[in-house]
């Protein structure tokens, strides 16, 4: 084959460094657009916040440059300085630590001592610094850890205590032991430790706070939980003999069976029930505390003089700016390494200024949109949804779907009916006999919202509820019934049948 030169023109998309910074950057949630913005302030000492820059200004403009007799005099003064203040130092942890033998007549204990409880953990305590109360209260406290600190103040024999600690490793966090004794005897390798030892200390544990906690299943929470309870009650020995031996019957809500069995009327059973749904079925919730998560808002929502507004949230994303300082060392016609580091990192600093930019005025454009096609929800709610793809959203932004996909992927609005994901307001459509389209989002409504007008002795069923919207002119199947309540977590009508 002969090999010969040629020539040909093409176009063809290429792209860029700064094209991919701004759409890894539009795509990006508040939390992670937060971490990629100190990841680039701590990598460009070109870049810094608004408000370092204005701090900077100020301490500049109030420190005066001392001269240089000025500067050598104040050098001179600052070992002097130094030993004073460690002398009034010493003197001072000298009398704060002499006690006096006696205190006054009319005075107390809290007026000369601090009296405030000894804080939990952390360097600022430790150091001296000022109790951070805020900090206390985000440290979450484990089920593990509350039975553990009721363990150590029960007394238990050396062998007791090694299988109370395993009892209280193996429950789990709603409070039930998750693997049986056998497994427990088992694990602790010791032959002397037998079934009826670590019976015995899992009955002591199962009076732990809270009440039902260490238990095997369902049945034996309660029957805890019930033997708490005041001898003196009036319907606890019906509650005791329902739960103990038919507690398949009150799973299944038979009604008729539970009566009969018990030999009891309405009324009866009513108060039997309403004293057995007093009870907690997971116990280990009532104390275990999780780190609450807040979700940040990208965008603000409100409704002024009869018009909706769309303001983007000021501390989602910091402001920055171009370190003027570090700036003016740059020389225009110098080529040297140091002059070309510092225009890299201003070029940089530059392209992500930008790029945060556009990531603003594209979401705030795409969340006023939104809020234009769905004006009736926050005007009447959910039931007044409309059907919505991102197709809509992109032509008449004239964007692709792709860039409206990235946008509304993990960002939140705040409005005020909640704050809410932005792909909540995207939804398929359903016809309607009148020839118009109803969006999935508002059969939900519909639904959620006749199964809270129904009867608890007598619920509604899928095929009923079809029917119901079919005479509102939602024409949907039952199986398309299911799958939206299933998708509310929602139980059958047979789960959702009260007894009374």
């Amino acid at each position: 084959m002969k090999q010969t030169l040629q020539l040909r023109l093409g176009q063809h998309l290429t792209m860029t460094p700064q094209l991919q910074q701004a759409i890894r950057l539009l795509q990006l949630s508040t939390l992670d657009l937060k971490q990629e913005i100190q990841e680039a302030l701590d990598s460009n000492f070109m870049l810094e916040t608004e408000e370092e820059g204005a701090i900077q200004e100020q301490t500049n403009q109030a420190e005066p440059k001392p001269t240089l007799g000025e500067e050598s005099s104040k050098t001179s003064g600052k070992a002097d300085t130094a030993q004073n203040d460690a002398n009034n130092e010493r003197e001072i942890n000298i009398e704060s630590s002499a006690m006096p033998e006696e205190l006054p007549v009319d005075s107390g204990w809290e007026d000369v001592y601090d009296s405030a409880l000894p804080p939990v953990s952390g360097s600022a305590n430790r150091e001296g610094g000022d109790s951070d109360f805020l900090n206390q209260r985000r440290v979450s406290r484990t089920l593990q850890d509350y039975l553990i600190w009721q363990l150590n103040l029960t007394a238990f024999s050396d062998s007791d205590r090694v299988i109370a600690e395993t009892i209280v490793e193996a429950v789990n966090e709603d409070g039930y032991l998750s693997v049986g004794l056998e497994d427990i005897v088992f694990g602790l390798e010791d032959e002397e430790l037998g079934i009826e030892e670590a019976e015995a200390v899992l009955h002591r544990i199962q009076q732990f706070d809270p009440p039902g906690v260490a238990a095997r299943g369902p049945q034996e929470c309660l029957l805890i939980q019930l033997g708490q309870y005041p001898e003196k009650s009036r319907y606890l020995p019906l509650a005791i003999k329902l739960v103990r031996n038919h507690f398949e019957l009150l799973a299944q809500q038979n009604q008729l069976q539970i009566k009969r069995q018990l030999k009891i009327g309405d009324d009866e059973l009513k108060e039997v029930i309403r004293l057995i749904r007093s009870l907690a079925p997971r116990p280990g919730t009532l104390v275990a505390e999780a780190e609450t998560q807040y979700v940040v808002p990208d965008v603000f929502v409100y409704r002024r003089n009869g018009a909706w507004h769309v303001d983007l949230n000021p501390e989602a994303t910091p402001k920055l700016r171009v370190n003027p300082e570090y700036a003016r060392l740059i020389r225009r016609a110098d080529s040297s390494d140091d002059n070309t580091y510092l225009k890299n990192h201003l070029q940089e600093a530059r392209w992500f200024i930008k790029s945060l930019v556009s990531r603003n005025e594209t979401l705030l454009k795409v969340a006023t949109k939104i809020v234009e096609f769905q004006r009736g929800f926050f005007e009447h709610g959910a039931e007044a949804m409309r059907p919505l793809v991102l197709r809509d959203i992109a032509e008449a932004l004239e964007m692709h779907e792709s860039t409206i996909s990235r946008v509304t992927t993990q960002k939140f609005m705040h409005t005020p009916r909640g704050t809410l994901e932005f792909k909540y307001f995207f939804s398929s459509h359903v016809n309607t006999d009148t020839g118009g389209e109803c969006s999935a989002t508002a059969i939900r409504a519909l639904i959620k919202k006749l199964i809270g007008a129904e009867k608890p002795k007598k619920p509604l069923s899928d095929n009923k509820i079809a029917g119901i919207l079919s005479e509102q002119g939602i024409k949907v199947a039952r199986r398309t019934v299911a799958k939206y309540r299933e998708s509310m977590a929602i139980p059958p009508s047979n789960e959702r049948k009260r007894l009374v």
